[in-house]
């Protein structure tokens, strides 16, 4: 593992950092912000995962979770939102391939040797964390935004028992009925293995075991891509714990995000603090 940069940050150090990727086979980057606190004692961590075309610093630099994080004592994840580099497939559209991973294991060429973001999230990167930062991997949350507000809560779902709370902005929420679903889960995994990926089934199929918020902006230009409806339906059939709030007024974009980051952040370490 290479240091890229680190930097204070409201009392802590915000740090960039690579590695060369088992799940990936290619060189990886993610962003760590630690608070104070790691200096003597490891401390609980939210993961946060971005959305289409994003890599590890969008959210490191717009979100505002920083200050909120060190208020609280957390250390904040930004993993990248695919492999990259020379070799690692990729396509011309925005929404596929290089800053598309969607958070799966690809299963068709030619996204298979490289596209295997499920595994990175999932396995490799928390136990890179474990070895080398001082984190407590016995008490995670996450969240995401769009494409990672559907990693968030699919992982959540998948993963009972390893996240104490999960919150999702605008996530693609119904990606089997969307075309930002369709196509990507179509190119990675072929005709099978898609519910695994979609929160509205996992909703229907198990819910999450424990806390769940999510945010939606009703001026998102994106809404009808991401099916917020299906999830809200499929939280209140089952009943589940949780808020889905619908935001008046506001967009897709980071300015949506970062006005309510601070409500995200206090969420997760009511419940990471227990």
């Amino acid at each position: 593992m290479k240091t890229v940069s680190e930097n204070r940050s409201f009392g802590g150090t915000q740090g960039v950092y690579t590695h060369a990727s088992d799940a990936c086979a290619c060189d990886m980057t993610f962003g760590l912000f630690l608070p104070e606190e790691a200096k003597h004692v490891p401390v609980p961590v939210l993961w946060y995962l971005s959305g289409l075309t994003c890599t590890h610093e969008n959210a490191m630099t717009k979100a505002g979770a920083q200050a909120w994080a060190a208020e609280m004592g957390i250390a904040l994840v930004f993993p990248d939102t695919s492999p990259r580099g020379e070799g690692v497939a990729n396509d011309e559209a925005y929404d596929l391939g290089q800053g598309a991973g969607f958070y799966v294991n690809a299963t068709q060429d030619p996204w298979k040797p490289h596209f295997r973001m499920w595994d990175y999230v999932a396995d490799e990167l928390p136990a890179l964390l474990g070895a080398n930062f001082a984190v407590d991997m016995d008490r995670q949350a996450i969240t995401g935004h769009s494409m990672g507000g559907h990693g968030a809560l699919t992982l959540a779902m998948n993963l009972p028992g390893r996240f104490t709370s999960v919150s999702a902005f605008a996530p693609i929420a119904n990606p089997t009925q969307s075309d930002w679903g369709k196509k990507q889960l179509g190119a990675y995994l072929g005709d099978s293995g898609w519910e695994k990926h979609d929160s509205t089934l996992l909703m229907q199929e198990k819910g999450f075991d424990g806390p769940m918020l999510v945010d939606q902006g009703t001026s998102d230009q994106f809404l009808d891509l991401l099916m917020p409806e299906s999830l809200a339906q499929a939280m209140a059939a089952r009943r589940q714990e949780g808020i889905f709030r619908m935001q008046k007024g506001y967009d897709h974009s980071y300015f949506f995000i970062s006005t309510f980051m601070e409500d995200h952040v206090a969420f997760h370490a009511e419940h990471l603090f227990g």
